[in-house]
């Protein structure tokens, strides 16, 4: 069985990409590659924004909510977290692209946030889930 991933807006495929290494072509690959190095400076902010427990912790609270909304309290009494630690972590989250603050004390993730935050989580688990797989051989 061959698994791939698709990003699909309105029934169009934007991108599809296969699963398991092992059905890239090796070209394919290495173009992947190529373009990664390249893109790599795109890549910082969202990896710092996700990078610490804190504000991976308040990106899924985030998308608990049914209109990716929720209120500076919220992240503080919710999480159980420190006020300036809720400031600083969702400086970092708005520095990311991931969060907007759209009134005073009041945050809603962004849809760049959303499907980063997704397709992250995502890939990440299937990372592990690969390198898990290869030290087990």
């Amino acid at each position: 069985m061959k698994l791939k991933l698709q990003l699909v807006r309105d029934g169009e495929v934007l991108f599809e990409i296969p699963i398991s290494p092992a059905d890239w072509p090796r070209d394919r690959l290495e173009n992947e590659s190529e373009a990664f190095e390249t893109d790599f400076q795109r890549f910082p902010k969202i990896f710092v924004a996700l990078s610490h427990e804190t504000r991976f912790r308040m990106m899924k609270r985030l998308m608990e909510e049914e209109d990716r909304t929720i209120n500076f309290a919220d992240f503080v009494r919710d999480l159980n977290l420190n006020p300036k630690i809720v400031w600083e972590n969702a400086k970092k989250l708005r520095e990311g692209g991931l969060l907007e603050k759209i009134e005073r004390g009041k945050y809603r993730c962004s849809e760049f946030g959303q499907i980063g935050f997704i397709l992250l989580s995502f890939a990440f688990e299937r990372l592990m889930e690969a390198l898990e797989e290869m030290e087990s051989f």
